[in-house]
């Protein structure tokens, strides 16, 4: 008899274990010579050597599928130990699963072209009205890359603009003025990653959400980089963003010119980024429009009747220079 030490380090506990610990209950039903004990990461099995380490390796097999899924099934499980392995879902679309196990893909060709463009270059732009899902694919993309250990880190940011609320009315220090900003990042990031792997990860900087300010004098190496809400940025911003860009690092930079936040005054620096890149090879774009949009049905037909009340106050002989969506 001897006692295997199993480290449960790249899959949530709180999934891998189940609800009111029903995974472990099935495997030791599974494995009824066993003893086995489990105690936040660590498993303890005491046994005979050969199934102690087949155990392990069940474990392992199980650690993987909870990562990549973000769940581990009654069915899973029955499946690696008494089959031939997990029904995969068969979609070539699926860039990782959600927290829940539902597989996050692209939806729409646009979507599905974000992920081949992201995987072809360096630096993609995605461009499109509200609710086409290119922030949400972005965040993913990154994810899926994280957990691939394709890099060590993701960094997610967006100019802290008003969009006529005024920042320094709202309560707490600086941190708690900016979050608000950014929430639509969290929600993301907290559909993808469980929340205790979320908590450590952003504990220990693997996911990174800043303002754009606060990107300055950074070199990026080995990290997913996405500047969400870009056309809210300067000429100076973004060119400053850009050139963070280090060794083995990838951007995504989304935004939607028709929602201009900046003073009537100051250029969008995305345009000018738009125009000044379009012959440089490496670059990717992918713009989405109103068929690309996948939130609930109403929001497609107000982008449109906006977009028919943008075209009765600029007649297209007078275009807008920068706030088409004034």
């Amino acid at each position: 008899m001897i006692e295997r030490i199993i480290m449960i380090d790249s899959a949530d506990p709180v999934g891998f274990y189940g609800v009111n610990n029903a995974n472990m209950l099935l495997l030791r039903n599974l494995f009824p010579k066993l003893r086995i004990a489990a105690r936040g990461a660590v498993i303890k099995v005491i046994g005979e050597d050969g199934e102690t380490a087949e155990f392990e390796r069940y474990v392992k097999q199980l650690e993987e599928y909870t990562v990549r899924h973000n769940t581990l099934t009654e069915e899973a499980i029955l499946d690696i130990v008494k089959g031939d392995g997990p029904r995969e879902i068969k979609k070539d679309s699926v860039i990782i699963y959600g927290v829940s196990g539902r597989p996050i893909q692209g939806r729409t060709p646009n979507q599905q072209r974000l992920v081949e463009e992201f995987t072809a270059n360096d630096l993609t732009f995605a461009l499109g009205p509200a609710g086409t899902g290119k922030t949400y694919i972005a965040i993913a993309l990154a994810v899926r890359a994280l957990k691939n250990k394709e890099v060590r880190k993701i960094i997610l940011s967006r100019p802290a603009v008003e969009a006529g609320e005024k920042l320094g009315f709202l309560p707490g220090d600086m941190k708690d003025k900016i979050d608000p900003y950014l929430q639509p990042l969290y929600d993301a990031l907290e559909d993808m990653i469980p929340p205790v792997k979320l908590r450590e990860y952003m504990e220990s900087k693997v996911i990174q959400i800043a303002p754009l300010a606060f990107m300055r004098g950074r070199t990026l190496n080995d990290a997913v980089i996405v500047l969400d809400e870009a056309q809210n940025t300067t000429t100076h911003q973004i060119k400053m963003f850009l050139t963070r860009l280090g060794m083995n690092a990838k951007m995504i930079v989304t935004g939607d010119v028709t929602q201009i936040d900046l003073p009537r005054t100051t250029s969008s620096g995305l345009i000018e980024a738009l125009r000044v890149l379009r012959d440089v090879k490496g670059i990717g774009r992918v713009e989405f429009g109103k068929k690309d949009i996948v939130r609930h049905a109403l929001v497609q037909r107000i982008v449109e009747a906006y977009e028919r009340a943008d075209k009765e106050h600029h007649p297209a002989d007078t275009p807008p220079a920068d706030h088409p969506a004034e």
